[in-house]
């Protein structure tokens, strides 16, 4: 059974998340909140624990298109190629915010994204995860929790994420209500930004 922990967004304790973090560095998969729905993640250099994720999504590791949560935009230059000014301006303009960028991967990729071209980064405007991403000192993967309601995509309240996810992943965050609508996601892999979807985050940036 999964672990059930409360933390309040206005000001994460510590103490709780280091408690989650621990579980993240053991290859544990963690269900927490962000500006945005809901997600799944584990930690990005923990092959096994990406395993586990792409299995509960059904879909081959290979093949994911899991997001990176950075803490800021100081952790880009790890994963991602070198930009030009104007796209990190665009970046700086964005985040923290309900945002997914595509961005062209670089060779410091973790081995199971070796063969990607590009990846997707995210920071989410949410203390929780922040905090999380900042204690264990490298980003975490993100996949949103869809719910099998045809009319409510995606599941908002944490005790019915508890109930159905207990016994799939090691800890589930409540942090409160999520939202139902997912982030933008705009691919800067190009010389234009493009737009992939259309989600929370505003298309005047």
């Amino acid at each position: 059974m999964a672990e059930f922990i409360k933390i309040y967004p206005e000001n994460p304790n510590p103490k709780d998340i280091k408690t989650v973090v621990d579980v993240i560095r053991k290859g544990g998969l963690v269900i927490y909140p962000s500006d945005t729905v809901y997600a799944l993640g584990c930690d990005i250099k923990n092959t096994r624990a990406l395993e586990r994720v792409a299995q509960l999504k059904g879909i081959k590791l290979e093949k994911a298109n899991f997001s990176f949560v950075c803490k800021d935009l100081s952790n880009l230059s790890d994963y991602v190629k070198q930009i030009d000014t104007s796209t990190f301006k665009l970046l700086k303009r964005a985040l923290p915010g309900p945002y997914t960028f595509i961005l062209p991967g670089n060779n410091n990729l973790p081995t199971v994204f070796k063969k990607k071209k590009e990846v997707g980064i995210r920071i989410p405007d949410n203390s929780i995860v922040q905090a999380i991403v900042h204690e264990l000192g490298n980003p975490v993967i993100s996949t949103s929790i869809h719910d099998e309601d045809e009319v409510i995509e995606y599941t908002t309240d944490p005790e019915l994420i508890y109930e159905k996810w207990n016994k799939l992943v090691d800890i589930i965050i409540d942090g409160g209500y999520g939202d139902n609508i997912p982030s933008t996601v705009i691919d800067l892999t190009g010389d234009e930004p493009i737009l992939v979807r259309e989600g929370k985050g505003s298309l005047e940036i």
